[in-house]
């Protein structure tokens, strides 16, 4: 992790992070230098989104929540996946804050790349940010300069207004009209009718006879048609429901198959980010840089892992071996003692020595018993020993008491800010 965080520190010095010399990890990085990187690292990104962020933390505690929660929601929207919150800028742990500047400096354009050449002074960070703000600017949409006055929008807004008010009143009065003109025609036709009522009269009845009979016709041939059509209508959804039942058997089978892909991709992608994350620091840095350098710290330390996974491959082999030899050793010598109870047993019930010889042999068996008892629980002892030094170890670097201690003294300030703020209020 040395190596990757010499590249991280030289990644941010390039995007106008100042980063003293004798800062060499992330492990020593403070809140505020946190921010500043974060903040320097999202408008190069993204001008417009990190244009409203500052740089630095201010000195109220519910100012420092608020900018916290902001860069966190700044790094979601750039697709930053892990967890993230206010406090992993205000209480700092060193594997997140690792994982997230990895995140963003693969995230840097290339741009930032071809400028690392330029020295990372004032004037480059100046020129940097003036950039941004142009291309922000730029970004926006142009509006001519003879629609930017408000007096014309309005005097558009009511002409358009009245013009809507016009179209609706005409719309209401056709709607209106076409409804009295279906009335003129049917009473026209009734009056037409008037003067040959009686003939008028029997064809309408022959004609309501001959419907209703049409209508008893077709009653009866739907009769006819309606069996066989209720019968197929059962038998196709019976069908729809089995090819139903079929496909969601089909679709969870599909739906399990994609959760084990997403995870054996996410397996894959986090073995092969650190060698990523490594190739593209490598393409960013500046080209007087010694690529060979890089090069064969990276297969050193390859060599190193290799050679560690030798040793452990050895250690558990040759504990292998001792633990076949204990087992063996073990067995035997049950077997001697059997053996030579037996026999010791035999003679003990006719000569007294031999009796004595007896108790001591049950001794000496049981003694040996509970030394290598002992031994056994001598070896779990300091495994665990082991165990809880690395788990010491793992903790101080997360830095949990000093996080602790922090978080204590914000919220010392912060219920001076609360009790601050109520006395003015009742004052006011």
């Amino acid at each position: 992790m040395e190596e990757v965080d010499k590249i991280l520190i030289h990644a941010l010095r390039q995007v106008g992070t100042e980063v003293s010399d004798d800062v060499q990890s992330v492990k020593q990085f403070t809140s505020e230098l946190i921010v500043e990187a974060v903040v320097r690292c999202v408008r190069v990104i993204d001008p417009g989104l990190g244009g409203g962020l500052p740089a630095s933390l201010p000195p109220g505690m519910s100012a420092r929540f608020r900018v916290g929660m902001s860069l966190a929601q700044a790094c979601q929207d750039l697709g930053y996946k892990g967890e993230i919150g206010y406090q992993t800028f205000l209480y700092s742990n060193e594997p997140e804050i690792r994982s997230l500047l990895m995140f963003l400096v693969e995230k840097l354009p290339r741009e930032s790349a071809e400028a690392s050449d330029q020295p990372a002074g004032k004037s480059v960070v100046l020129q940097r940010a003036i950039s941004a703000a142009i291309k922000a600017q730029l970004a926006l949409p142009w509006l001519p300069p003879n629609c930017r006055l408000p007096l014309l929008c309005e005097t558009q807004v009511n002409s358009y207004s009245s013009d809507l008010s016009c179209l609706t009143k005409l719309k209401k009065r056709e709607l209106g009209n076409s409804e009295m003109e279906e009335r003129m025609r049917v009473k026209k036709k009734t009056i037409d009718l008037l003067p040959d009522g009686e003939s008028n009269l029997v064809k309408l009845q022959a004609l309501v006879e001959g419907s209703a009979k049409r209508v008893v016709n077709l009653a009866s041939q739907w009769e006819k048609h309606r069996a066989p059509l209720i019968d197929e209508h059962r038998r196709l959804k019976e069908l729809c429901s089995n090819q139903d039942r079929e496909s969601s058997r089909k679709l969870s089978e599909i739906k399990d198959l994609h959760v084990k892909i997403r995870e054996a991709a996410e397996e894959a992608k986090k073995k092969e980010g650190l060698y990523k994350q490594l190739i593209t620091e490598l393409e960013n840095l500046p080209q007087d840089v010694s690529r060979s350098a890089y090069t064969l710290r990276i297969l050193e330390i390859v060599g190193n892992i290799k050679k560690q996974k030798e040793d452990i491959t050895k250690i558990l082999s040759d504990t292998k071996e001792l633990q076949k030899e204990i087992n063996s050793l073990t067995g035997k010598l049950d077997r001697t003692f059997a053996v030579t109870d037996e026999l010791v047993f035999k003679d003990a019930k006719k000569d007294e020595s031999v009796r004595k010889s007896y108790k001591y042999l049950a001794a000496l068996h049981e003694n040996c018993s509970q030394l290598i008892q002992t031994i056994e629980d001598t070896g779990t002892i300091l495994r665990e020993i082991r165990d809880l030094e690395e788990q010491i170890e793992t903790e101080n670097g997360n830095k949990t008491v000093a996080n602790l201690e922090r978080i204590l003294e914000d919220y010392k300030a912060i219920r001076q800010e609360n009790s601050a703020l109520a006395a003015k209020v009742r004052e006011g």
